[in-house]
């Protein structure tokens, strides 16, 4: 078999930090600083632009992204809620080596948002893998992760911005919900059979849960816990066909 590998990133970045409207000079950062660690693609959190605007497809935030993936000659993943005509959707953009989106992927289970449901699930292929893209809620849902892996999806990114509800837990709050998210992601890959990466961001939010992790079927490769800093696996993607090879014999 020949060799397949892929080198994901995830950048957990903490949010309106260096400007108070939008995060574009800290996500330059670190697209480049991903291209410099051979990363094939980068992913940021849930809404990782524009702090309190709605975008367009053709913004000069995301104009400015496009080129720097150009420039640095790696994929990469932003959401943030965009309009589609007159309508807001919560909106993942895959953008790739050229600075040219190649995907968008509309978040489909909603959670108290002012956007719009999207209705299809989405899986692309790259120049290192074929890929899946989900956003935050929509890790509660196995049926949509199923789905993929009918797609031939090999890594799902899932971009996120998740947070607790206090009225879930008496006491503990922040750490039973990272014990959740743990659990839903180790799931989600071991029972479909291939990796994820789940990129969570700094807030100055109470609820915010700043998980972040890359996970494989059996393990967690990275995670990360209240900490800006990159995060980088190079993925065995003949993994998947090997495993695959055990369980569907049983």
């Amino acid at each position: 078999m020949k060799k397949r590998t892929a080198v994901i990133a995830l950048a957990p970045i903490r949010y309106f930090d260096i400007s108070k409207k939008h995060n574009l000079k800290k996500i330059k950062k670190y697209i480049k600083l991903a291209a410099r660690k051979k990363a094939d693609i980068i992913c940021f959190p849930e809404s990782c632009l524009h702090k309190d605007e709605k975008l367009v497809y053709n913004d000069d935030l995301i104009k400015e992204i496009r080129q720097e993936c150009k420039e640095n000659s790696i994929w990469a993943i932003i959401t943030e809620d965009i309009f589609c005509g007159k309508k807001p959707y919560n909106t993942a953009l895959l953008i790739d080596r050229n600075g040219e989106i190649k995907g968008k992927y509309k978040k489909v289970h909603i959670y108290d948002e002012e956007v719009k449901a999207g209705k299809k699930i989405r899986v692309f292929k790259t120049d290192f893998a074929k890929i899946g893209i989900v956003i935050c809620w929509d890790l509660a849902y196995p049926e949509m992760f199923k789905k993929m892996k009918e797609k031939k999806a090999e890594i799902i990114f899932c971009p996120a911005q998740w947070c607790y509800e206090q009225k879930a837990y008496d006491k503990n709050h922040k750490e039973r919900e990272i014990q959740l998210l743990k659990s839903l992601v180790t799931a989600r890959a071991f029972e479909n059979i291939y990796f994820i990466g789940l990129c969570n961001p700094l807030r100055d939010q109470k609820d915010q849960v700043s998980y972040s992790a890359i996970v494989s079927p059996h393990e967690i490769i990275q995670e990360t816990i209240d900490e800006e800093k990159l995060i980088i696996a190079k993925l065995d993607l003949n993994e998947i066909p090997r495993l695959e090879k055990i369980y569907y014999k049983i």
